[in-house]
């Protein structure tokens, strides 16, 4: 089945102050692509050579693949430690003379806290040598600050579909991204395994396995180097380097500190409230578990429409 979606593309803005952001694009909750921001001296700085003296040799613990799509689902990966100038210098690299699995493999760097367990992921602590190179742009209050994050990854590589819990400025500071978002109305077609959707190639899915997916609207847009993209809590979003390049990803609360999991250190737990809800219909679908199955079948779709009527919104598309 030939699969050709309408790809709908993200707007641009550009010298965005904060006023406007917050007027024009953060109200509308939709993503946007932020253009001409000042950024600081990292554009020009963060080469290869600079990170990797700047850096140093701390550890990382990185994702390493033999496959560009990398699966969090099915777990097509392995985790491995490197120094991060001997990551940076192998990132950069389509082939290696030192490797885990193959002189091809594909690497990926999600930063982290000093123990991920108890600590966000923060760059003016992880890597305060670089962090004073960045300008991150002023669009939120500083008590609204969760976390900031390096993203490195090989040419090529693919991160799978995902939505995060908070808002994210996806700053691209070296390199290309295509990034694909779709909005959160359309989570019924992706196919989802708890933040994750199961269809790992958007470009050219299986429908007959996923029929529903043809469904998705796709939202599309190409980072060049110097481009921030807004995301908006809850869009999912797959990207693609189409270059080696770096970029930090700053996480900040939409919802009152309260709504959020207080032992969540990676910004990836649903509302404290969205999962008493879920933990309550698990339940209720297990009381149903009792009837026959004609029974079980009516009352299940009887409380499908109560969702619907109660919960579904008229106030986004």
């Amino acid at each position: 089945m030939e699969f050709t979606p309408t790809k709908i593309p993200v707007p641009e803005y550009s010298d965005v102050d904060k006023d406007r952001f917050l007027q024009e694009i953060y109200s509308v909750r939709k993503p946007a692509v932020l253009k001409n921001l000042d950024l600081g001296i990292c554009k020009t700085q963060w080469t290869v050579d600079y990170m990797s003296r700047k850096g140093g040799g701390r550890e990382v613990k990185i994702h390493v693949s033999e496959v560009p799509q990398m699966d969090f689902i099915q777990k097509n990966f392995i985790y491995r430690s490197l120094p991060f100038d001997v990551f940076v210098r192998r990132a950069a690299a389509d082939r290696h003379e030192e490797f885990f699995i193959s002189e091809d493999e594909k690497y990926y760097l999600r930063s982290l806290g000093e123990d991920p367990r108890k600590d966000i992921a923060d760059l003016r602590k992880q890597f305060p040598e670089l962090a004073e190179d960045i300008r991150i742009p002023d669009f939120f209050e500083e008590d609204q600050f969760f976390s900031s994050v390096f993203r490195i990854s090989s040419p090529g590589l693919q991160l799978w579909t995902h939505y995060d819990v908070m808002d994210n400025l996806l700053i691209q500071v070296t390199g290309k991204k295509r990034v694909v978002l779709y909005s959160p109305r359309d989570a019924p077609y992706l196919y989802l395994s708890g933040d994750k959707s199961e269809v790992l190639n958007v470009d050219n899915p299986d429908l007959v396995k996923y029929p529903l997916f043809a469904q998705a609207r796709r939202y599309e847009c190409t980072l060049q180097a110097g481009d921030v993209l807004f995301i908006p809590a809850l869009w999912f979003h797959n990207t693609v380097a189409e270059e080696f390049g770096v970029g930090v990803n700053v996480f900040w609360k939409h919802l009152p500190s309260e709504c959020y999991d207080k032992t969540d250190t990676y910004g990836n737990k649903d509302p404290t409230a969205a999962s008493r809800a879920v933990q309550i219909l698990d339940r209720a679908l297990k009381t149903l578990e009792e009837l026959p199955e004609e029974y079980k079948d009516f009352y299940a779709r009887k409380m499908v429409l109560r969702i619907q009527n109660k919960a579904y919104s008229t106030n986004f598309e």
